[in-house]
């Protein structure tokens, strides 16, 4: 299953202006043994966190409707609504970015890894830190620990692709180009 031309052209345009796509090929330091064609450039770190992730995604969803099952007759109707919505939200952007995540990585896809990875930041990460925080919300503690755990993951996940994560995406970058530039020449 491919992503759609234009947020794949949206996600390339901002790969490459973010990710400093430089026009310098891969030099000797960030070689391997592996030929040049078979180099290896995903993160296998970032790769396991997924896999725990999609793993524990369900149990996860699972508490939290249990939960908000249990305590919805005492929240106020604005937070009924407000909890619900982030229950459905979470559950599309979670099974979307971990789609990218895998796909980007495992693909080595460049916009597929900088979509997960903008998805981690701009959205779960917020959701996530407002079900953690937010008092109001009645919270429960199977759902502190369950929310302090999916934080935990996402957190590792942004952090890995940060570090690593960025390193494999900047690599891929100068990787996919240095090959656009050979084939230009055949």
């Amino acid at each position: 299953m491919e992503l759609p031309e234009a947020v794949r052209k949206g996600l390339e345009d901002f790969s490459r202006n973010v990710l400093f796509d430089q026009s310098r090929t891969l030099s000797k330091e960030h070689g391997s043994s592996l030929p040049h064609d078979k180099q290896v450039l995903s993160s296998l770190h970032l790769q396991m966190s997924l896999y725990f992730n999609m793993w524990f995604f369900p149990l996860w969803w699972i508490s939290e409707s249990v939960m908000l099952n249990l305590k919805y007759p005492a929240l106020p109707d604005y937070y009924k609504f407000i909890l619900v919505t982030v229950l459905i939200l979470m559950t599309l952007i979670e099974a979307i970015r971990l789609f990218l995540g895998y796909a980007g990585n495992l693909q080595e896809k460049v916009p597929e890894l900088a979509g997960f990875w903008l998805l981690s930041i701009l959205l779960q990460f917020p959701l996530i830190l407002f079900q953690l925080f937010n008092e109001a919300i009645l919270i429960q503690p199977l759902e502190r620990g369950v929310h302090i755990v999916l934080a935990l993951l996402i957190l590792i996940q942004v952090g890995m692709q940060a570090v690593s994560g960025f390193v494999a995406l900047r690599d891929m970058v100068r990787y996919t180009q240095s090959q656009f530039h050979l084939r230009q020449y055949d």
